[in-house]
């Protein structure tokens, strides 16, 4: 099974893994496809006025922009799994796991960043700021990688079922071409935003610690909280609706 998983606002600073290079993501020989957004980047945050770098951060405070002004070739990398900090990733708790149950996550998930695209979860990156929805001057990051990319990815997943973890958002950047599972939160009758962040996150954690490799073992799993409430079927995907209890 396949899980599609999104990226987070917040990044966690520095790293240990050496800079960027064709071999740090999957798909190195669209690595060129990647490089034409991240120089374009580099290019925006070393030249780019205060407003335009607003519009690229999301960031009120100018000090901040220092952070991401660095060669992108000399920054250090980490686990895409470990830079991002945001609700999903506290409830998955990545740190906290075992080795396998991390290797589990680092192969099987696949995380849409806005910078780099498709990446796996194991996958190394610099620390970085794009705001969502942001475009790189006159560049659509989401455009370019799913015309570049959405090929590869269909290959790659093949026969694999697909869980869909993604906010709905991240369809811009590829929808599988197989059907896939997305998952519905309510809480109260009503579809919430916060907690669905972090059921994501606790859905990945328990999922991985179950080495699942269906949807039907999804089904199977009893989840602290969750009760399945309705599944929806139509021909293009299939949502569950969990009510948080």
């Amino acid at each position: 099974m396949i899980i599609l998983f999104s990226p987070s606002e917040g990044k966690r600073e520095g790293g240990t893994l050496p800079p960027l290079t064709q071999q740090s993501l999957i798909f190195p020989d669209l690595y060129s496809k990647r490089l034409a957004v991240i120089e374009q980047y580099q290019t925006l945050t070393h030249r780019g006025s205060d407003e335009e770098l607003y519009e690229l951060f999301g960031l009120k405070d100018t000090k901040e922009y220092e952070r991401y002004k660095f060669p992108f070739s000399t920054m250090p990398t980490m686990k895409a799994i470990e830079r991002y900090d945001g609700v999903a990733y506290d409830y998955l708790s990545y740190t906290q796991l075992s080795l396998e149950v991390q290797h589990y996550i680092d192969t099987h998930t696949i995380i849409f960043s806005n910078l780099f695209g498709p990446i796996r979860a194991g996958d190394s990156i610099f620390d970085y700021k794009l705001k969502q929805g942001s475009s790189i001057g006159a560049f659509a990051p989401d455009k370019h990688y799913k015309e570049s990319f959405s090929a590869a990815l269909d290959e790659m997943i093949g026969d694999n079922e697909i869980l869909d973890l993604r906010a709905g958002y991240y369809d811009k950047f590829y929808i599988p071409k197989k059907p896939s599972v997305t998952l519905k939160f309510l809480k109260g009758g009503k579809v919430v935003s916060h907690w669905a962040k972090a059921y994501r996150g606790i859905i990945l954690r328990e999922a991985a610690k179950h080495q699942i490799s269906s949807i039907e073992e999804l089904l199977a799993m009893n989840i602290e909280g969750l009760i399945v409430r309705e599944i929806m079927e139509t021909k293009k995907k299939k949502e569950v609706v969990y009510s948080i209890v």
